[in-house]
Parts: C-alpha cells; sequence; structure tokens
C-alpha cells in the first residue's frame, strides 16, 4: 500500500506520528464509454463555451456565487491559502462512547501506521481506546477539505473513520412516522421469534458481490459470442395471492428455519418422575 498522507495524530501535549492510508478499494471492472453503434470511444473535451477552445486543465478554476449573486473565481492558489489547509495534524478533540457515534454518519476509513521508529505511543493510545471503549472525535484536512473523523481500532490498527458533517445527513421525514401504526403482541413476539432464528454473529467473508460476479459471465460470455443468462419466462403473481395475514407470514417464516431433525432421530421423551412415596400414619 501507498500512503496518501503524513502528519501527527496530536491529543493535549502528546504527538504520535502517522502516515495514513486508504482502507478500501474497489473491485468493480474498469470500463468506457463507447458509441453503441460500433464501439468507437467517447472522449470528454474540456473547451471553452460557445466555442470548439480546449482549456488545459492547469488552468481550469471554480466560480461560486457570493451572498451578492456576484460570481467569484476562486483559484488554486486561493484555495492554499486557507489557514486549515497548513496544518498537517490529525487533532483530536474529544474522545465519546463508540456506541454514541451512529454508523449514519461514516464515510470513508483509512488505516494509520506509525512514522516514528518506536511504536510505543501509537500503540498506547490504541490500547488505551480499546479498554475505554470510546472513540477519538478528530479534524484534519485531506485534499484541501477539513474532515471531522473518529479514530477506532480494528484488528489492533487505529483507523481514521472521517465523518458525514451534521448538515449532509437528512433528516428522515416520511409520513408514516405520524402515523399510529397498531402491532399485536402476538406478532410482535413472532417477529422477535423470527430474528433470533436468524440470529449469528457477523462474518464478511460469507456474503459475494453478485452483480460483480454476473458481470463477469455477461462480459465472457459476451466476448464468446454466447449467451450468459438466457430468458426465463417469469409466472404472472396475482396480488391478492399474497399472505394477508402478517402473523401467519411470520409463522411460516419460523417454521422455514427452525432446524429439522434427522429421519432416523427420535423424539426426545419428556423424563419421567419416580413415583412419590406414601407416608403411613401412625394411630395414636
Amino acid at each position: 500500500m501507498r500512503s496518501i498522507w503524513k502528519g501527527d495524530l496530536s491529543f493535549g501535549l502528546v504527538n504520535v506520528p502517522v502516515k495514513v492510508y486508504s482502507a478500501t478499494e474497489s473491485h468493480d471492472r474498469k470500463s468506457h464509454q463507447v458509441d453503441s453503434a460500433d464501439g468507437t470511444r467517447i472522449r470528454y473535451r474540456r473547451v471553452r463555451e460557445g466555442t470548439d477552445t480546449e482549456v488545459d486543465y492547469a488552468k481550469i478554476a471554480n466560480a461560486y456565487e457570493a451572498d451578492s449573486g456576484e460570481t467569484v473565481i476562486v483559484t488554486k492558489e486561493d484555495l492554499a491559502t486557507l489557514p486549515v489547509n497548513r496544518s498537517p495534524e490529525i487533532s483530536i478533540l474529544e474522545f465519546v462512547p463508540r456506541e454514541q457515534v451512529d454508523p449514519i454518519y461514516f464515510d470513508k476509513p483509512y488505516y494509520l501506521e506509525p512514522a516514528s521508529k518506536s511504536p510505543k505511543a501509537y500503540t498506547l493510545l490504541a490500547k488505551a481506546l480499546e479498554q475505554t471503549d470510546r472513540l477519538a472525535v478528530a479534524e484534519f484536512t485531506l485534499r484541501n477539505r477539513t474532515r471531522l473523523a473518529v479514530v477506532r481500532i480494528i484488528d489492533g490498527v487505529m483507523t481514521l473513520q472521517t465523518l458525514l458533517w451534521p448538515d449532509e445527513v437528512r433528516p428522515p421525514e416520511f409520513k408514516f412516522l405520524d402515523t399510529d401504526v397498531e402491532l399485536r403482541p402476538q406478532e410482535l413476539d413472532m417477529a422477535a421469534s423470527l430474528i433470533e432464528t436468524m440470529a449469528t454473529d457477523f462474518d464478511p467473508s460469507r456474503f459475494e458481490d453478485k452483480y460483480q460476479h454476473e458481470l463477469s459471465k455477461l462480459i465472457e460470455a459476451k466476448s464468446e459470442g454466447g449467451e450468459a443468462f438466457p430468458e426465463i419466462e417469469e409466472a404472472d403473481t396475482d396480488d391478492d395471492s399474497e399472505v394477508a395475514d402478517l402473523l401467519a407470514a411470520l409463522r411460516a417464516s419460523v417454521k422455514d428455519r427452525a432446524p429439522q431433525r434427522e429421519p432416523d432421530e427420535a423424539p426426545e421423551e419428556p423424563e419421567k418422575k419416580a413415583p412419590a412415596k406414601r407416608t403411613s400414619r401412625r394411630a395414636s
């Protein structure tokens, strides 16, 4: 892996030199756009509007609208003067309970590697975060943008997980949230029972990207002049034939998920209790 950034992870008076690596990579197959008629490649050119004059990438700037409505051109040199771009630090602001950061805020993960000769300060902070079960909330600048992030531990490695800013997460404004939905206790108990029958430990290696797998089959079949997925006629489904009773559907699901006995396995018989001994009373 190649590091994309180098700086200090700082909190209080402590500085931990680190290198930053992207923790994820895409497994999507590479493609480029072509004319579907004959496969001629489509190219995009940066040209001035109303002309055919091409503009070099180095000369392209961004235009923003000011509060007055005026268009302001901001160049890369202008952006480089921003004070936030001058700090090569990941500044830890506070430590918060891990469960208080909702995963909806998670954006992109980066691995942090110790950049000093001794990894003692790095290991000390990592172990302390694990022991206290907390996340370190931090700010840093990457590619000319200020980022909010948390530092968490994954397999002993400090991982910088960038977060979305609060105004980037949309509130779920749905009408059904104002609807009083009536649930029967039996339905809730059966739904919980179904969840328990499907409960297990998360193992990401059990899952695969079916889209990429089928896309590969399609590409290879077309390269050989064949057909990857012959069309199959789908039977018409009647909406009225669907299970109308939610409780019945849950019962059927639980029954389907229940572990089955082997054919030669006899059911367990209840343990028989020994009959109680009779006590005789002496005549007084």
